[in-house]
C-alpha cells in the first residue's frame, strides 16, 4: 500500500515537473516572440529609410557637380560677396513667405509655390522674380519637410516610389517645354484650376461623409507625371494635382502627404536643374530668405501632419485648394 502511494506521489510530482518543464518553454518562446517582431519591424523601417536615403545621396551629389560646373570656386566666390553686400533688411520678408508658405506645404500637402509666390507679390516682388526664386527655394524647403516627414513615420514607402520616377520626368519635360513655350502656360493654368477646384469640392464631400470607403488607387504612373509636367509648366501643381487626387480616392491624408512632400524635393530638383541649365538663375536674395523660412517651419508643418486629426486635414485640404483654384481662375 505504501509502495503504491509512493508511486502515486513520484508519479504526480514527475508530471508535475513536467507541466513546469513545458510552462518555462511557452514562456521563452512568447517573451522571445516580441523582441522578434520589434526586431522585424525595425528593419523593415531601416530598410526603407535606407532606400530614401540611397535615393537622396546621388540627388545631391549630382546637384553639387552640377553646381560646381556651372559656378567654378572662383565664380561662386564672386557671386558669394557680391551677395554679403546686397542682403538688407528686406530678406526677413522673404523668411516670412517662406515660413508661412512651407507651413501650409507641410501641414497639408500643397500650395507651397502659389503662397509664396502671392506673398513674394504682394510685397512688389515682380512675377518673374517670384517664379524663378520660389522653384530654386523648393529644392531645400521640400527636402527638409521630406525628411521631417521621414522622421515623423508619415511616408508610405511603396506610394513614394510610384509617384519618383514619373514625377521626375513630366518635371523635365514642363521645364523644357516651359522654357520654348512661354504661351502654353496661360492655357493650362485655367484648365488646372478647373481640375483642382472640382477636387476640392470631392475632398469637401468626402470628409463630411459618414461612411468612407477606400477605393484601389490605380494609374500612378500617368497621375504624377501629370502632376510633375505641370508643376514645371504652370509654376505649381505637384501638390494641388497629386495629393489631391490620391486624398479624393480614398488614401490616407497623413501618408498621402508625407509622401507626397518627400517625392516632391527630387521633382523640384529635376525642374530646378534644367531651368539652371536652359535659362540661368538669378535673385539669390530672395532664395535664400525663402529657403531659411521655410526650413525653420518644415518640422512644425511635419508634426501638425502627424498630429491634426484625418478629417480636419480633408477639410482643410478641400478649402485651400476651391480657394486658391478660383483666385486663378476669377482673380
Amino acid at each position: 500500500m505504501e509502495e503504491k502511494i509512493d508511486q502515486a506521489e513520484h508519479t504526480s510530482q514527475r508530471h508535475l515537473h513536467l507541466n513546469q518543464t513545458a510552462i518555462k518553454k511557452t514562456t521563452r518562446l512568447n517573451a522571445g516572440a516580441v523582441p522578434h517582431t520589434g526586431n522585424a519591424k525595425k528593419v523593415s523601417i531601416s530598410r526603407q529609410r535606407i532606400w530614401i536615403y540611397s535615393l537622396s545621396v546621388p540627388a545631391l551629389l549630382l546637384c553639387g557637380y552640377l553646381l560646381c560646373y556651372f559656378l567654378p570656386p572662383g565664380i561662386l566666390g564672386g557671386h558669394a560677396y557680391r551677395f554679403a553686400q546686397s542682403v538688407d533688411s528686406s530678406i526677413f520678408i522673404y523668411m516670412l513667405a517662406g515660413f508661412v508658405a512651407q507651413l501650409i506645404d507641410g501641414a497639408l500637402g500643397m500650395a507651397y509655390g502659389v503662397t509664396a509666390t502671392t506673398f513674394l507679390l504682394s510685397f512688389g516682388i515682380s512675377p518673374a522674380a517670384s517664379s524663378a526664386s520660389v522653384h530654386a527655394s523648393e529644392v531645400f524647403t521640400s527636402g527638409a519637410s521630406g525628411l521631417m516627414h521621414l522622421k515623423f513615420g508619415n511616408v508610405n514607402a511603396k506610394l513614394f516610389k510610384s509617384l519618383l520616377i514619373p514625377g521626375v520626368i513630366g518635371a523635365i519635360l514642363g521645364a523644357y517645354i516651359i522654357s520654348y513655350f512661354e504661351h502654353y502656360n496661360d492655357i493650362v493654368k485655367p484648365l488646372v484650376s478647373l481640375y483642382t477646384l472640382v477636387l476640392g469640392i470631392v475632398i469637401l464631400a468626402k470628409a463630411l461623409r459618414k461612411n468612407k470607403l477606400r477605393k484601389k488607387i490605380k494609374h500612378l504612373f500617368p497621375l504624377a507625371l501629370f502632376g510633375g509636367f505641370l508643376d514645371s509648366v504652370g509654376g505649381g501643381g505637384w501638390g494641388p494635382i497629386v495629393s489631391s487626387t490620391l486624398i479624393a480616392r480614398g488614401r490616407n491624408p497623413r501618408y498621402t502627404i508625407g509622401s507626397v512632400n518627400l517625392a516632391e524635393f527630387f521633382v523640384a530638383l529635376s525642374s530646378s536643374l534644367a531651368f539652371v541649365s536652359l535659362i540661368g538663375l538669378t535673385h539669390w536674395t530672395i532664395i535664400t530668405g525663402l529657403i531659411i523660412g521655410g526650413v525653420i517651419a518644415a518640422p512644425i508643418g511635419a508634426y501638425l501632419a502627424n498630429k491634426i486629426p484625418v478629417k480636419t486635414i480633408m477639410i482643410l485640404i478641400g478649402l485651400v485648394v476651391i480657394i486658391l483654384s478660383m483666385k486663378r481662375l476669377f482673380f
